[in-house]
């Protein structure tokens, strides 16, 4: 019966942490919401061109796609607080997936936790955040409709998040907050409904580290800003020394009855 009782404990404690890592879309958009960047490109031949991109360092590594800095001559970053930055610099592009990099001189910035990709499967919650139309910090919703392998080797997400022009570089976010792709396209015909496609997050990664580029450490240790989170965090620690407690008095129990049985 003791060894039922602390097992079910531990597998409860256990469920609840699992449980409280996962966000909602509400939770999700307020903490990621800071980080998400319109793209503004003035091209060579005078026309303009906007997208969406996401801060990686608080120091102003941006990422968003390749082919919204197709031809620029000039390009900024507008927040959304509406402030906007100066230049942004490109550092460098994916020559196997729409992926790029752009620097602005900035430090303290709000930026997004990259997660993995690799196991994602089709029919997990997804959200995302973008600018579509200049619409800032749109937040949508949807699942990962299938992981689709291209004949060139490479991997798609297709999500049924709705996304439109202006979205490109969107991060799409998973329940536990974290960035898994990126938004880069869209199926658009009359009959065609939520076919829109994102590049897989480790493709990202793959790029920062050609570049020797590196993120900043996520410390598990340290305690979340988020109340809900803050609260079953609490009751984690406090369910772990009842069952420290409990484990260490049944055994000092079963040790006496043994010494003078």
């Amino acid at each position: 019966m003791k060894k039922f009782a602390a097992a079910f404990l531990v597998g409860l404690c256990s469920g609840l942490a699992v449980y409280g890592q996962e966000h909602n879309h509400i939770q999700i958009a307020r903490e990621n919401m800071p980080a998400i960047v319109t793209v503004n490109v003035l091209q060579k031949d005078g026309s303009t061109f906007t997208g969406t991109g996401f801060v990686l360092t608080e120091d102003g590594l941006i990422a968003t796609n390749r082919h919204v800095l197709t031809n620029a001559l000039y390009t900024n970053v507008t927040f959304s607080n509406g402030s906007t930055s100066g230049e942004a610099v490109p550092l460098t592009q994916s020559s196997q997936v729409d992926l790029a990099l752009l620097k602005i001189q900035a430090q303290h910035l709000p930026h997004v936790t990259l997660g993995d990709s690799s196991p994602v499967q089709p029919g997990q919650t997804i959200t995302v955040i973008g600018n579509p139309r200049r619409l800032q910090n749109t937040v949508t919703s949807g699942i990962v409709s299938q992981v689709r392998l291209q004949k060139d080797g490479t991997l798609w997400h297709q999500i049924s998040a709705p996304i439109s022009p202006s979205s490109s570089g969107s991060p799409v976010f998973n329940a536990q907050g974290e960035v898994i792709s990126v938004a880069f396209a869209s199926l658009n015909a009359p009959e065609n409904q939520n076919l829109n496609f994102a590049i897989p997050v480790n493709y990202l990664k793959t790029l920062l580290q050609q570049q020797g580029l590196t993120l900043p450490a996520i410390n598990p240790t340290t305690p979340t800003t988020n109340p809900f989170m803050r609260h079953v965090q609490k009751s984690w620690q406090i369910l772990k020394q009842l069952l420290h407690r409990w484990f260490d008095k049944t055994t000092l129990q079963e040790n006496y009855e043994n010494k003078n049985s």
